[in-house]
């Protein structure tokens, strides 16, 4: 089992930045992929980058390609979504997730943090 609680997430205007953190507990996270994804009212919950376990491989959401980072600390079992010139569109609950395989797809992860705010004023 691996619990994560994510962290960072906030009202923000346009243009602004924010980090979001995942702290992981429980297995060693450096065992797992991690992946983020958002969920906006009323919309279903998409992909935004995922890494895989020692950090070598990204991928990201072609809506956040060049302003939004993965990364990951396994020796403080914590991931980051450091998040750049940020859009209202990009208003949405920010989950992080852990799983086998680094992947685009929600299905792929078995374990899910509860997620995080992120609003975006225009």
């Amino acid at each position: 089992q691996v619990q994560l609680v994510e962290s960072g997430g906030g009202l923000v205007q346009a243009g602004d930045s924010l980090r979001l953190s995942c702290a992981a507990s429980g297995r060693a996270f450096s065992n797992y992929a991690m992946g983020w994804f958002r969920q906006a009212p009323g919309k279903e919950r998409d992909f935004v980058a995922a890494i895989s376990r020692g950090g070598t491989y990204t991928n990201y959401a072609d809506s956040v390609k060049g302003r939004f980072t993965i990364s990951r600390d396994n020796a403080k079992n914590t991931g980051y979504l450091q998040m750049n010139s940020l859009k209202p569109e990009d208003t949405a609950v920010y989950y992080c997730a852990a799983g086998a395989v680094t992947s685009a797809k929600a299905g792929q992860y078995n374990y899910w943090g509860q997620g995080t705010q992120v609003t975006v004023s225009s």
